[in-house]
């Protein structure tokens, strides 16, 4: 396992995030897992033992049953703190109220507490908004924020599914009012789905902010166990629940060119896929979750597969984004800024 820093950071977390969305299945979040706490409890024993000392969850996953799951696991295992990087997340509807939801400072305050004592835990790792809420205002959320990482509640905070020029405003007035700032961006992203390459690769290197990648297999689409003319495995996750959107003729193309590469090196097509995304160097993390020990041992043990420069070439060549305005544009005007002047 090997480890990263976090944006600009100084907090090293390891290549390799144990995802929590299948902890617990109450109500809609049945469909993507139902583990319960004896099989929680082992997951983060292996993971732990793997040498994974990141762990990302969120209050929304089976309305706070994953939280609390997780945080008797690590209560159970009595695992030290210290050595422990603890993300979750709000924004998400939890009841029917009104304030139930969002990204008020009413309701972040109210929230993060909820996630402390679910958690057992006296402070946050890393706080993310869990994407965006169109009716608060920035200056309102990110005045919660640096107060809750002020309080010592929270240590860094973080974002989720927003647009290049969303994290851009932020950073902005973060740096303007003197807030603490955004260090991590988590995002979709697979070698099936690269528009997060478009704008918000670039702005990740620009602003030195850490890329926490969700959903690295499309739903499990890019296990290899899916094929154009089948529906798929049976009780398989993208059998019941068709989510994330991805180009499934490209996914299925990726998959067709992977299948050899995991042949050769005499691994699972899923890991294949998660160590193209972990030879990128704009990734700082992939979460990984899963049903099973089995998936989570596989999951795992993408961490030792290198891909070969060849392999890497084809795999980026089938999975390449057709070109896009302003893209194509910004790359014919600047191509003659990106070579050194010679003078014959």
């Amino acid at each position: 396992m090997r480890y990263r820093l976090l944006g600009r950071t100084g907090l090293y977390v390891s290549e390799l995030c144990l995802g929590t969305m299948t902890y617990g299945g109450k109500g809609f979040w049945e469909q993507i897992g139902a583990l319960g706490q004896d099989a929680v409890t082992a997951q983060v024993k292996l993971a732990h033992e793997a040498g994974i000392n990141f762990i990302d969850t969120a209050n929304v996953y089976s309305l706070g049953e994953a939280e609390r799951l997780l945080g008797q696991a690590l209560k159970d295992l009595a695992l030290p703190r210290d050595q422990l990087v603890v993300a979750t997340k709000s924004t998400g509807i939890m009841d029917d109220t009104p304030n139930g939801r969002g990204q008020s400072r009413y309701h972040i305050l109210n929230a993060v507490d909820a996630s402390l004592r679910r958690l057992k835990l006296d402070h946050i790792d890393l706080y993310q908004l869990h994407g965006l809420d169109p009716l608060t205002p920035f200056e309102e959320v990110l005045r919660a924020l640096d107060d809750l990482v002020r309080s010592g509640r929270v240590r860094y905070i973080g974002l989720c599914n927003m647009s290049a020029w969303h994290v851009m405003k932020a950073l902005g007035i973060s740096e303007r009012r003197g807030w603490s700032r955004f260090e991590s961006v988590q995002a979709y992203y697979t070698i099936a789905s690269r528009e997060l390459e478009r704008d918000i690769v670039p702005l990740l290197a620009d602003q030195g902010l850490g890329l926490m990648v969700w959903s690295p297999l499309a739903g499990g689409l890019l296990s290899g166990k899916y094929r154009p003319d089948e529906k798929g495995p049976v009780g398989a996750r993208r059998t019941t629940f068709d989510f994330p959107v991805v180009d499934k003729p490209r996914a299925f193309r990726c998959v067709e060119t992977m299948r050899p590469i995991a042949a050769r090196q005499e691994v699972s097509v899923a890991q294949v896929a998660l160590a193209w995304l972990l030879a990128k160097a704009h990734v700082t993390t992939v979460i990984i979750g899963a049903k099973s020990e089995a998936q989570l041992k596989d999951n795992i043990a993408a961490t030792r597969v290198r891909l070969t420069p060849d392999d890497i070439a084809a795999l980026d060549a089938v999975s390449q984004l057709p070109p896009e305005y302003p893209g194509w544009m910004l790359e014919f005007q600047g191509a003659y800024r990106t070579k050194p002047p010679v003078k014959e």
